[in-house]
């Protein structure tokens, strides 16, 4: 497969991904259900960006290693914030 047609094929894969996240924001799902899945369509997507447009595999092992934790840890931070919210809120407001 020729570069271009790999870049459109992702592309098209990131659109559909992007969609299908809209659905499911308008959909009667909610809670912990709607924050995984959210967040496997953030890791999915960001490893199609991190693979395939920003070519990460040409740069230097310790900068793929620190843009792979950022963009595994986020997906993490979504669930953790969907099931402890209100705990996370206690312990950094600034007021009482």
């Amino acid at each position: 497969m020729t570069p271009d047609k790999r870049l459109t094929r992702t592309w098209l894969v990131l659109l559909a991904l992007t969609l299908g996240g809209g659905f499911l924001g308008e959909s009667h799902y909610g809670g912990i259900v709607l924050a995984v899945a959210a967040a496997l369509l953030v890791a999915v997507k960001s490893r199609l960006v991190i693979v395939h447009f920003l070519e990460l595999n040409q740069a230097h092992p310790r900068i793929r290693r620190v843009v792979g934790t950022y963009f595994a840890a986020m997906p993490a931070l979504m669930v953790l914030t969907a099931l402890a919210g209100p705990q996370i809120v206690r312990w950094t407001s600034l007021g009482g």
